[in-house]
Parts: structure tokens; C-alpha cells; sequence
């Protein structure tokens, strides 16, 4: 068959839907390279779609980069070999940073707070008699023993941060996947 360089049928042949989608995906790739934008790109998209022959399909790309090579366009996508590189490391997101450093906060909290020592009895009496001869009189505070809510609401908060660091990194990496 006679195509042109992006392998489209020349002049007043019939496009297939198979040629409509590589123009539509050449448009993709060309809005998310910042090339046009996406006005631009549902007034191509809908010239793309209505075109009859190649003529009209080129119209739309005309002032457009090939965005493949034109070898690739006579080979069936899964006979065209993948490009050999590693794949890209991106950043972590700020989210994920953001809660590692909340968790770590909230963690030092919680241990905090659970190994603070607290007064004991004789402690608390010997403050009694110390502020009963500065004449204050001031009753026996109960001890206050184990903070509880100052030590698990932490560590709780720790372990959800921690929990949502996992769901995000799962996330992007099945999304990578995807891609």
C-alpha cells in the first residue's frame, strides 16, 4: 500500500479506524509534550476522527514532529522490539515524604511519652511537705500512672502515616507497571 511518512494512506485512499487511532495517539503524545494544547487538541481530535482519506487525516499532524520512526509503522505492535532501558526512578512524591517525616514525629511522641518516668508516691509526698511549710496546703494528687491516651493516639497516628506511605508507594509502582 502507498503511505506517506507517518504511514498513513496517501492522497484519496480510505483510512481504516486502525489509522484514525494512531493519529488520535500521535495527537496524545504531542498535547502531553506540551507541542499544543488541549483546545488545540479536540479540534484536531475531532478532524482526525471525522477524516475519510489520508489527505484529511494528515491535516491535523501536518505541523507536527513524526513522533516514531516510519519503519515501525508496517510492523504489528507486538513485533516492534521494546526500547532497552532501565526504567525511569522518579522522586518520591511529597506525600510520601510528608508523612514519613509525620510518622517519625508522631513516633518519638508516643515513645516519649511512654517512657517518661512519673513521680512516685514518696516523691509526691516529699512536694506535699515542702509546699505544706510554705503554708500551702495542697491535697495528695492520685498518681497519674501509665499515659495512655499520650502514648497509643501517637503511635496510632504512626502507624496510619505509615500504612498510607505503603498504599502510595504500591500505587505508583503498580501505575509504573501500567505505563
Amino acid at each position: 500500500m502507498d503511505t506517506d511518512d507517518r504511514g498513513f494512506p496517501r492522497g484519496h485512499l480510505r483510512v481504516s479506524d486502525a489509522d484514525r487511532d494512531r493519529a488520535l495517539a500521535e495527537l496524545s503524545a504531542v498535547v502531553q509534550a506540551g507541542r499544543i494544547t488541549a483546545g488545540e487538541f479536540d479540534e484536531r481530535a475531532g478532524q482526525a476522527l471525522s477524516a475519510r482519506t489520508g489527505s484529511e487525516l494528515t491535516v491535523p499532524l501536518a505541523d507536527l514532529p513524526l513522533s516514531h520512526a516510519p519503519a515501525e509503522v508496517d510492523r504489528p505492535p507486538a513485533a516492534r522490539p521494546r526500547a532497552a532501558r532501565p526504567p525511569a526512578r522518579r522522586p518520591l512524591s511529597r506525600v510520601v515524604v510528608a508523612s514519613a517525616v509525620a510518622a517519625s514525629c508522631f513516633a518519638a511522641v508516643a515513645v516519649a511519652n511512654a517512657l517518661q518516668p512519673r513521680p512516685t508516691l514518696q516523691q509526691r509526698e516529699v512536694l506535699q511537705q515542702l509546699m505544706a511549710r510554705q503554708g500551702i496546703s495542697v491535697p495528695l494528687p492520685p498518681s497519674p500512672g501509665f499515659d495512655w491516651a499520650g502514648t497509643l493516639v501517637p503511635g496510632a497516628v504512626a502507624v496510619l502515616l505509615v500504612v498510607l506511605m505503603i498504599f502510595l508507594c504500591v500505587t505508583r509502582a503498580a501505575r509504573a507497571d501500567r505505563a
